[in-house]
């Protein structure tokens, strides 16, 4: 089984604590920083934006698991700043042309990731196995945290670890996002799941003094 890895959530984090928390998550050798990008159109909602990651990156060496909730990516790409130790994750629903979109992100050498919304059926990425290293399958409707978990992503989780076995595709990746909790966490763990986005349902749920106990129940429970 794959190892498994925790991205942690930045728009969960606290901008006051944010060089505490990032010395945190260095000292947990958290695997990726998880950084929502919201346009106010794709979904309801605006996020973290292009100065906040260009800000981050000089804070700390994580790699950045960059979530494009963003419509037409295609022709945003080369605003954020992507780095080949990255994932870059766009939408199936954000773009008439998903082959395109994720064809642009490959210069850039990063993890190509395909987002699934809760509603969107695993079969609708058949034709686009070839050309993503990972799925992040969305457990809330994107575009605000604390979000309660939508109940048919879990079923739908195994579902898309059997669609891959059947593909022949048990190389692609399978991220989780939203509501995440700890027995959220173990239980996608046995559907295949390996990357965890953790939010304010496990280590964001206390302040920054109680990150690294967070973590380490976190870790504990998705092993």
């Amino acid at each position: 089984m794959r190892k498994s890895k925790i991205s942690a959530s930045m728009m969960c984090s606290n901008l006051v604590d944010l060089q505490a928390t990032i010395d945190v998550f260095e000292q947990e050798k958290i695997e990726y920083l998880h950084i929502d990008v919201m346009d106010g159109e794709f979904v309801p909602n605006f996020g973290l934006g292009v100065d906040y990651i260009r800000g981050l990156r000089e804070l700390t060496s994580i790699p950045l698991d960059l979530h494009l909730m963003i419509k037409n990516p295609e022709y945003k790409l080369q605003w954020i700043g992507i780095r080949e130790t990255d994932i870059a994750t766009i939408h199936y629903e954000s773009t008439f042309q998903v082959q395109r979109a994720l064809d642009y992100l490959a210069p850039y050498g990063c993890k190509r990731f395909l987002a699934i919304n809760p509603a969107t059926p695993v079969y609708e990425i058949e034709e686009v196995l070839d050309y993503i290293d990972g799925v992040n399958l969305l457990m809330v409707n994107p575009g605000f945290a604390g979000q309660k978990i939508v109940p048919s992503t879990l079923r739908k989780a195994r579902k898309l670890q059997e669609f891959l076995k059947q593909n022949g595709r048990e190389d692609i990746i399978m991220e989780v996002d939203g509501n995440i909790t700890n027995e959220h966490g173990a239980e996608l763990r046995t559907c295949g799941a390996s990357i965890f986005v953790a939010g304010t349902s496990s280590i964001f749920r206390t302040g920054v003094d109680g990150f690294a106990e967070n973590i380490r129940a976190f870790r504990a429970a998705i092993r």
